[in-house]
């Protein structure tokens, strides 16, 4: 995969996808798409994921923390059957914490009274809920869904397993949408393996999608062994990765492959790492 290919159809204002591409934003698609080829991910679905990332992260790429800092205005337009009225939004307007205990308590499998705020919006999915972050044995730890490792693996572990809602990425393929020259993938309906917000939403995935396929294909993703990979070098401070479950078991004859990329995928985590803190 030429990498730098990829990065440059990014960079490119005609791909829709960033008014600018700064060094954080180049770490983290670096770090999400090493990952992809790690796993073997088809073209398609890595857009896809790729796409849901920067829509989930507001374009950053990388782990956020969700914002529930809002005015009372805008509380009765993102909750209005919670808040109808201003006078019911103004108690929550600018009180994060009890904002988030007031709209995800008692649901989500939040149990505890501050559970709303524990558990509240993280990560690469922004996975909310003691139930979500309990699918990815986070419970104790939820601050750990901001760790670049592990908001990788949730996402990748998410669309492909279908933890977040029940759907999955080979839900919205179409024909050979799985292969390297598909073209098919239904981006726009994908969005559903996220969030039931298709309508709304559904074609900024699309757009997103397209656009990260494109300069997917571009790169020549797919068809090239995952140890060819020139023009692109980032060198970087060494940190430790999060293995993902399901790593081992590759036998001998791809050892030295996988070793190769797993380093390039500890060396661009590690970078964006400390972009998070």
């Amino acid at each position: 995969m030429n990498r730098a290919a990829f990065h440059a159809a990014l960079r490119d204002p005609a791909s829709g996808v960033f008014k600018t591409y700064s060094s954080k934003q180049f770490e983290s698609a670096e770090a999400i798409v090493l990952e992809g080829r790690r796993r073997a991910v088809s073209l398609c679905h890595l857009a896809a994921i790729l796409a849901e990332a920067h829509h989930e992260t507001g374009g950053a790429m990388r782990p956020v923390e969700e914002n529930l800092n809002y005015s009372a205005r805008r509380l009765t337009q993102v909750w209005p059957a919670r808040f109808p009225t201003l006078a019911s939004a103004e108690p929550y307007a600018g009180n994060p914490r009890k904002l988030a205990n007031r709209v995800y308590g008692g649901r989500l499998g939040n149990v505890e009274d501050d559970d709303g705020w524990v558990f509240r919006g993280r990560g690469l999915a922004q996975i909310t809920g003691r139930a979500n972050y309990g699918k990815f044995g986070l419970v104790e730890t939820p601050d750990r869904a901001c760790d670049p490792a592990t908001a990788i693996r949730i996402l990748f572990d998410g669309m492909e397993r279908g933890l977040f809602t029940g759907k999955r990425l080979t839900d919205f393929d179409m024909d050979d949408s799985r292969s390297a020259v598909a073209t098919g993938y239904r981006y726009a309906a994908s969005r559903a393996i996220i969030n039931g917000d298709i309508r709304q939403n559904g074609p900024k995935i699309e757009a997103y999608g397209r656009a990260f396929e494109a300069a997917l294909r571009a790169a020549g993703y797919g068809s090239e062994s995952a140890s060819s990979d020139p023009a692109v070098v980032v060198v970087l401070r060494p940190g430790a990765f999060e293995k993902t479950p399901g790593a081992e078991g590759v036998n001998a004859s791809q050892g030295a492959k996988s070793n190769r990329l797993r380093g390039l995928i500890e060396a661009a985590v590690a970078f964006l790492a400390r972009w998070a803190k």
